[in-house]
């Protein structure tokens, strides 16, 4: 779903750290450190990993997944420009 570095990019995107992404999402700010603290795809609660996945794509980020189209392949993340805000 997301992993740990595509958070870190995510907000590094955005210019926030992570008490605004835990603001952002409705999340504890150990909820979030404990998901960046994560070795690859990020694990928890489904309800805290969709509040984290609607908060980012609600700010423009645009998560990719393996085997999404992107022009050099693996994850990663794209800030929209359309209908994004920053």
């Amino acid at each position: 779903m997301i992993t740990a570095a595509q958070m870190r990019a995510a907000r590094a995107l955005l210019g926030i750290d992570q008490r605004e992404l835990a603001q952002r999402a409705g999340l504890s700010l150990p909820t979030i450190q404990r998901m960046e603290a994560s070795d690859g795809v990020v694990r928890g609660n489904v309800d805290s990993l969709m509040k984290l996945v609607d908060a980012l794509a609600a700010n423009g980020i645009e998560l990719i997944g393996d085997g999404a189209a992107s022009n050099s392949g693996g994850r990663g993340v794209r800030l929209k420009t359309e209908g994004g805000r920053l």
